[in-house]
């Protein structure tokens, strides 16, 4: 006579009791799919290796920044690789825009030779040095910095919408639900940026209706 909740409940129990009897029984510490929570079965350990926390709960999410908007590229909860991603996160972008992208300013974790050989293809410049030898050019040196300048904006828009909007503390249990809270933040941080841009725009304007009739009235009085 147990509800559904409890029935779930269960079932998740079983298989905890299951996956750690065998962990014992193989003298070892790590199991595919590990459960560490019975009301959210759904949320695996993540190692991250940070000074902070070397292991962190939650779901992982890859976003890429266009122009200061964010898009969710992958959201899941275990754990994956973000190279892998680079060709979809492109695809995405030519589908939005219809057209690929300039350049792309990832992470030195990217940059192996299947994303660079695809970024060829397409005429894309990945950031970063190139594999091997590192080049001497100057130039070269001045355009990897001031890509990895640009790409703090990635870094920046996951510390803000952690501090701001609460993507650090999900409190929402159910796996869709707490996928909802995730996209709606990032889309409320969308949201923001659009509106300040729309401000300055309007300040802007406003400004150049002010002073363009005293600019003419100067430039037309000037000697």
């Amino acid at each position: 006579n147990l509800s559904n909740r409890q029935s779930r409940e269960m079932e998740t129990i079983i298989t905890l009791y299951a996956q750690q009897r065998e962990m014992y029984q193989t003298k070892t510490h790590r199991i595919d799919n590990r459960i560490v929570s019975i009301c959210q079965p759904h949320v695996r350990p993540i190692v991250r290796g940070k000074a902070r926390a070397e292991t962190e709960f939650g779901a992982k999410v890859a976003i890429s920044m266009v122009d200061g908007y964010a898009f969710i590229d992958h959201l899941s909860w275990d754990s994956f690789n973000e190279s892998l991603d680079l060709k979809q996160a492109v695809e995405n972008y030519k589908q939005r825009y219809g057209y690929y992208p300039e350049a792309v300013l990832a992470d030195q974790l990217y940059r192996n030779r299947e994303n660079l050989s695809f970024c060829r293809e397409h005429g894309i410049r990945l950031s970063g040095p190139p594999l091997g030898r590192r080049p001497l050019d100057s130039k070269a040196k001045e355009i990897s910095r001031q890509d990895m300048r640009e790409r703090n904006a990635v870094e920046g828009g996951f510390g803000v919408c952690k501090r701001r909007y609460g993507l650090a503390r999900i409190m929402a249990r159910l796996k869709e639900t707490a996928e909802s809270v995730i996209a709606l933040q990032f889309l409320v941080m969308n949201l923001e940026h659009r509106l300040r841009l729309l401000f300055c725009h309007f300040i802007c304007a406003t400004l150049r209706r002010l002073w363009e009739p005293k600019l003419y009235w100067l430039s037309k009085n000037s000697f």
